[in-house]
């Protein structure tokens, strides 16, 4: 993986997960975003007690406008500004590109109910589409030669690359009878995770509820079993038990990923604008594009 998709990924990452607020208000009730759940609170009442001492609502909110208000307000203004020109220009970034970088962003994620999945996958959508139109209007009048691109690709097309994945869990016991026992349970509607640690064999993983992680397809990293059964599977679903040289097996299956792969010209466009970014030695900052348009507020 490239130094500068990994940082795209960071990026986005810090992005969609640090706690921002929404906004501030002379209602009695607010509503803020804390790692991606909204959350109504009541500006009349404390943010907070520390042994009997109050911070109220206005002195949060304070603390915030002269801390982070200018910070979160260009936030914004970059967004809006890369949004606008990105329109005028018509660039547009490809779908397929974007479901990339969410496979990649999905697989390092732990277990998602599919609330905070769609939530999630919003917010990186929006983020990844910010982040190519951002280079692609950074780099629009550099020329890198075709045969400079076509090189690049020879020797880092797999980067660009998904490969096909699944996010495993799996409860390991010794017999059938105890396997029988947990399917009821489960039939019931009780939790995987719960049973997992209570009944699971595979010292490893129960105190986890039994998650595996994310594998690609036909990993050596797990049993071929557990692949052959995954074919078999819709996603947040479990198998029948099954005989493993561990043990009998239940298996869970949290997400299925598709491959994603690109031929030379679909990806063309985005491995030319890594290259003239780093032709320009240019950080990925929307400042030169604020001249484009007509832009006032508030700390100018």
């Amino acid at each position: 993986m490239s130094k500068r998709l990994l940082l795209g990924i960071i990026i986005v990452l810090l992005i969609t997960n640090i706690a921002t607020l929404l906004f501030w208000s002379a209602d009695k009730y607010v509503v803020v975003d804390s790692n991606g759940e909204d959350r109504k609170i009541n500006s009349k009442k404390p943010a907070a007690m520390v042994d009997g001492t109050k911070i109220s609502y206005n002195e949060w909110m304070t603390s915030l406008r002269e801390n982070n208000g200018e910070k979160h307000l260009k936030t914004m203004i970059d967004q809006t500004v890369v949004k606008q020109l990105a329109r005028q220009k018509n660039i547009k970034v490809d779908e397929k590109v974007i479901d990339r970088e969410i496979a990649l962003l999905t697989s390092t994620q732990g277990v998602m109910t599919e609330e905070e999945t769609k939530r999630k996958e919003e917010k990186w959508h929006e983020s990844i589409t910010y982040r190519y139109q951002l280079e692609a209007l950074l780099t629009e009048d550099v020329d890198i030669p075709a045969d400079e691109i076509s090189k690049y690709y020879e020797a880092y097309q797999k980067q660009y690359d998904f490969k096909a994945s699944r996010q495993f869990s799996h409860i390991v016991v010794e017999n059938n009878e105890t396997a029988e026992k947990i399917m009821k349970e489960l039939d019931q509607g009780a939790s995987f995770h719960l049973l997992a640690q209570e009944y699971s064999i595979d010292e490893e993983t129960k105190n986890d509820g039994g998650y595996l992680g994310f594998f690609v397809k036909e990993s050596s990293f797990i049993p071929s079993e557990y692949d052959e059964k995954g074919d078999e599977m819709e996603e947040r679903t479990y198998s029948d038990p099954f005989k493993s040289q561990d043990g009998i097996i239940i298996l869970y299956l949290h997400r299925s990923l598709p491959s994603i792969t690109f031929t030379y010209d679909e990806i063309k466009p985005y491995i030319k604008n890594e290259l003239a970014l780093d032709k320009l030695e240019q950080s990925l900052t929307a400042d030169p594009l604020w001249d484009e348009l007509d832009i006032e507020w508030v700390y100018e």
